[in-house]
Order: C-alpha cells, then sequence, then structure tokens
C-alpha cells in the first residue's frame, strides 16, 4: 500500500504554488506510506541548459566544490544548487552524459535529469522529507509524488519513487510487478539498465525505452497494460504533463479531479481536500486498462 498524488496545472498564474498544493497532497497520504517520500517537480527550463539531480548520505564533504570538479571533468561551466542531502547541477546538454558518469564514479546517487525536472526523495514520514527539501516553495508547471510503504525492496533512498529512467520522464507506482526481473533482463538486452532493485524502476524504465523506439506516451502506457503482470496503478511524468493508467483488475486504488485551473490525482479523495476550487471539480475513478494523460 502506497500513496500516489499528482497536480498538473493548467494556467501559470498557480506555478509558484504547485510545491505547496503537492506537498499538502503528499502529507494526506502519510497513512499509505510513512517509509519515505518524494517528488518530481518540473519548473523553469533554460536553453540548452539540463539538470541532473544527485543525492548523498554525506552532502556536506559530497558537495564541496562539485561544480569545479564536474566543470573541469567536462571541459564546461556549471552551477551548484544544494538541498539538503541533494544536490541540482546545471550544464550544456551536451556533456550531460560526461558528467552522469563522472558523478557516477564519484560514488553520488543520479536521482534524475533533464531540461526541466528535479526530484526529491528521502527515507523518513512525507512532512519531515518535504520539509527537508522546502518543497513548499517550489513552483513549477505540474508534479508528481509517491509515499512508499515498502514491499518489494529495503527501505533506502534509492528504493523510494519517483524513478527516472530518462530526461524529464520519472514514475511513481502503487502495486506490485510480479515480472519485474523478467523485464529487468529483457531491457538489460536491449542496453537499457537500472539502478535499484526496485520492480518501479523497472516500470520506468520499460515506458522510458518504449518511447525511446518511437512509441508515444500513450503508446509506451498502453504497452504496460500487456507487457507487465502484477497490480499497478502507474503516474508516468515527463517534460509536458503527465500521464495514469491502471492494471486490468484495477484492485489498487485511484481518484481524478479536474477544474478549469489544474488536473489533480490521489489515491483517495482526501488528498485533494484543500485544492482551491475542489467542490466544483469533475471527480472520477480512472477506468481499468485505460490511459489517461495531460499535455501542454
Amino acid at each position: 500500500m502506497c500513496g500516489i498524488v499528482g497536480l498538473f496545472l493548467k494556467k501559470d498564474e498557480l506555478r509558484p504554488q504547485l510545491g505547496d498544493m503537492l506537498t499538502d497532497m503528499l502529507i494526506t497520504m502519510t497513512d499509505r506510506g510513512p517509509d519515505s517520500a518524494g517528488i518530481a517537480i518540473y519548473g523553469e527550463e533554460a536553453d540548452g541548459m539540463v539538470k541532473i539531480t544527485v543525492q548523498s548520505d554525506t552532502p556536506d564533504a559530497a558537495f564541496a566544490d562539485l561544480d569545479a570538479a564536474v566543470c573541469a571533468a567536462v571541459d564546461a561551466p556549471v552551477t551548484i544548487k544544494v538541498v539538503d542531502t541533494h544536490a541540482v547541477l546545471t550544464l550544456p546538454e551536451t556533456v550531460e552524459q560526461e558528467a552522469i558518469a563522472y558523478l557516477e564514479e564519484k560514488g553520488l546517487r543520479i536521482m534524475g535529469s533533464g531540461a526541466t525536472m528535479e526530484i526529491y526523495k528521502e527515507v523518513g514520514l512525507p512532512k519531515d522529507v518535504a520539509a527537508r527539501f522546502g518543497l513548499r516553495d517550489m513552483g513549477g508547471s505540474h508534479g508528481i509524488g509517491h509515499t512508499r510503504m515498502a514491499t518489494e525492496s529495503a527501505v533506502t533512498t534509492m528504493g523510494a519513487h519517483p524513478f527516472s529512467t530518462a530526461d524529464d520522464q520519472c514514475l511513481v507506482h502503487n502495486g506490485s510487478l510480479s515480472n519485474h526481473n523478467q523485464m529487468r533482463r529483457k531491457l538489460a538486452k536491449k542496453g537499457v539498465f537500472t539502478r535499484s532493485e526496485n520492480d518501479t524502476e523497472v516500470g520506468a524504465a520499460y515506458i522510458s525505452s518504449r518511447i525511446a523506439e518511437g512509441a508515444s506516451l500513450g503508446e509506451a502506457l498502453e504497452g504496460t497494460i500487456k507487457d507487465l503482470d502484477g497490480f499497478f496503478t502507474f503516474v508516468t511524468g515527463t517534460k509536458n504533463g503527465f500521464g495514469v493508467v491502471r492494471d486490468p483488475i484495477a484492485c489498487k486504488p485511484a481518484v481524478m479531479a479536474e477544474t478549469d485551473d489544474y488536473v489533480a490525482f490521489a489515491s483517495e479523495y482526501r488528498a485533494f481536500a484543500d485544492l482551491p476550487g475542489i467542490e466544483a471539480a469533475r471527480v472520477w475513478e480512472p477506468e481499468p486498462a485505460t490511459v489517461y494523460f495531460w499535455e501542454r
């Protein structure tokens, strides 16, 4: 049992409030997942630049002069924003893979990368994780979050959601995949590798692999219904929006709400309680084996 939340803003004037609204939604899902929590925020984009989010258990030592070290390693300008155990490095997209390889050699954990996406996740109660990272003060166009009750792997930072397996793509999941080891091997044969033992990361890698092969987001999500076994509700974030799909049995709870200002997703309706205008929203339960997505 885990908790999922998502929010897609239709109006730019609400962007400064994104983190605040998502934080309230995330905390409401605490009893569905007290082990760890995480959130992906899609914010501002700088032309030709990419953001790489990394994590360290010893941030004071790991992040000291890290921007200068990466700058020297990739021979390109680098800026750094340190947020508790995470740091966001911004650098030219042309040196992204070289920078990621260097960071991994240094023992830093890659949370995700992209033109707009930043991922923050840690072990602990959602309210504590949100406070550590200052999630309430973060703005953006959309975001997804997760509270975890561990079933498939250990309670660690790398086991927390969201999982990112391609630029500006990430996934949160409520459920359990029964064929994730088999799918992991199939993806590895294609050159697609995962960093953790978590079944959700396999789902993320599957979707990213399909998109890389030319599938649309909708087609990739439809593929999960056929190719992934188990019980799941998936919410996947992309640079332009987010998508939702449930397995054919749909035993994992899900509800959606839409107004003229936003589209919201949650595992339970109570996560919507503090959203502005929720009393006038169209509210529904996503159908089994059906793909929904919103993009700008």
